[in-house]
């Protein structure tokens, strides 16, 4: 789902490790930093014949193909079963086999797949610190490694409460750390190609999240949950050695490691964990008016963004007792999405400026009309209709992602931005399928929950279309007023340069 958001993590790595290079150029103090630092920003410096620093050039290939690979298994694989929670919600209602008892069981059986979705956005910023700190390698091992406990383990209970732990926390939270480090790690070893390589990502990886609806369909029947669960787990088990691929080609500097516990050797205990939390937690990003709109019209927006992927095959074998072909609204929702990212890219490069989220605006506003026009349906095929036009719209905005957040904070903060969004959309995309059972529980049919998830995502089109009017409306006002106009620009350029882990951003703070 999120496969547009690698390209401005792997950019900005790359663009931090311009900026750091020639600072080191200009300065004999790089800042403090640590090995892992330098490594998870894909960033720094090579020493010349003169003993000058040199801008990093990634090799553009090479062993990156297989790094490409490994990133593509990664999204594929762990999106893949996310999308197809659907196929999941309703062998997990069959399993526990209290339909009749439990009047709650949509409600309950919801938070499964809710937490797991949303501990991969709720861990975000924590994965963040991890990657800078331990590298992008140890990362994405250690979160496999979790996630395919967190299946495995999901196999041996039938217990509901059991499995909020299992595949809502512990997978959900796996995830998380296994997937964020592909965002970074392409940074390594592209940089001319590096759009070449994000588009082989998504396609890749679509080769694994559109069948896979399929594939559960067929086989968990025959199998049941658990082995089902056991299947599924061989795919982390599998991203586990791939995640041994994420080899960082950048050592780090040994003069900059050395100022770096000189200058913290200086300070009190006190002034060492104040520099080290501004260093790791810099929320300079909410300081912009535009960025705090936006990231709330997106936070409300995706309120009921799971509650068609969780629903819609529950929904079409209740109302139209379609059994056989269901699958086929996960695959339509999953292709349409993989072309809505690589349609969207080409067209959001030819909107300048903050007028690309209209373009956002634009989908979230079709995707709560969609939503809502599901119960209106008379037969299976306007299901399908419509989900490929919600496929489409989650293509849509998830791609133009990355480019706003460079328009409204700058490259250097992109990737500060676009983890403390993910951050904001946990709590939201985790209540939203949830409230969605409630409903349903209530009123014993889906209408009511398909009409909530289109109520959010129209609200939240509209606050996002007020962002480019205020960001007009001050860049008015600074040239008005030449001398904050100038004060303005001066701020802008030390805040570009500030980056989650960045060695060198601490000289400047």
């Amino acid at each position: 789902m999120w496969d547009r958001l690698r390209g401005s993590r792997a950019a900005g790595g790359g663009r931090s490790g311009a900026a750091m290079a020639q600072r080191d150029e200009k300065e004999p103090v790089a800042g403090e930093g640590e090995p892992g630092a330098a490594a998870g920003a894909g960033a720094g410096a090579e020493r010349g014949p003169s003993g000058a620093a040199a801008p990093f050039q990634p090799p553009e290939g090479g062993f990156g193909w297989v790094v490409v690979f490994a990133a593509a298994w990664c999204n594929g694989s762990i999106f893949g079963i996310h999308n197809s929670i659907g196929i999941l919600y309703m062998m997990l209602q069959s399993d526990l086999g209290e339909g009749e008892k439990d009047p709650a069981l949509e409600f309950k059986t919801a938070w499964v797949g809710s937490l797991a979705m949303g501990m991969i956005f709720f861990c975000s910023p924590i994965v963040s610190i991890f990657t800078d700190r331990i590298g992008c390698r140890t990362t994405a091992a250690m979160g496999a490694t979790i996630a395919f406990i967190g299946l495995l383990s999901s196999s041996f209970t039938k217990s509901l409460e059991v499995r909020y732990f299992t595949y809502g926390i512990l997978f959900g939270c796996g995830c998380s750390f296994a997937f964020q480090p592909s965002l970074v790690i392409l940074g390594h070893y592209f940089k001319r190609r590096l759009g070449l390589a994000n588009g082989i990502v998504a396609g890749g990886s679509c080769l694994i999240s559109v069948p896979l609806p399929f594939f559960l369909k067929m086989v968990g029947k025959a199998i049941g949950l658990a082995h089902t669960f056991q299947v599924l787990s061989a795919l982390m088990l599998i991203q586990i050695f791939l995640s041994l691929t994420y080899r960082p080609i950048l050592p780090p500097s040994c003069d900059s490691q050395h100022d770096g516990q000189d200058k913290l050797g200086s300070r009190s205990m006190r002034q060492q964990c104040w520099s080290q939390t501004r260093k790791y937690f810099n929320l300079r990003v909410f300081r912009r008016k535009t960025y705090r709109i936006w990231a709330f019209g997106i936070a409300t927006a995706v309120l009921g963004y799971l509650v068609p992927y969780m629903n819609l095959v529950k929904y079409v074998e209740k109302r139209f007792e379609e059994t056989k072909k269901d699958w086929m609204l996960l695959v339509c929702l999953g292709a349409m999405s993989g072309l809505g990212r690589l349609v969207s890219g080409r067209i959001g490069d030819c909107i300048p400026g903050l007028k690309k989220i209209y373009l956002q605006v634009a989908s979230f506003m079709l995707l709560g009309i969609l939503c809502m026009m599901i119960p209106q349906c008379q037969g299976f095929e306007g299901v399908i209709v419509i989900c490929l036009f919600l496929g489409l719209c989650d293509g849509f905005f998830t791609t133009i992602m990355a480019p706003i957040a460079f328009e409204l904070v700058g490259p250097m903060q992109a990737s500060q931005a676009i983890g403390y969004l993910m951050g904001l959309m946990a709590v939201p995309m985790t209540a939203g399928t949830p409230i969605a059972g409630y409903l349903n529980d209530y009123f014993g049919n889906y209408d009511a929950a398909f009409y909530f998830a289109g109520v959010p995502p129209i609200i939240g089109a509209l606050v996002l279309s007020v962002v480019p009017l205020i960001h007009q409306r001050m860049l008015k006002k600074q040239r008005l007023d030449s001398g904050k106009d100038k004060m303005l620009v001066s701020e802008a350029v030390v805040n570009g340069e500030l980056l989650p882990g960045a060695p060198a951003s601490e000289a400047h703070m």
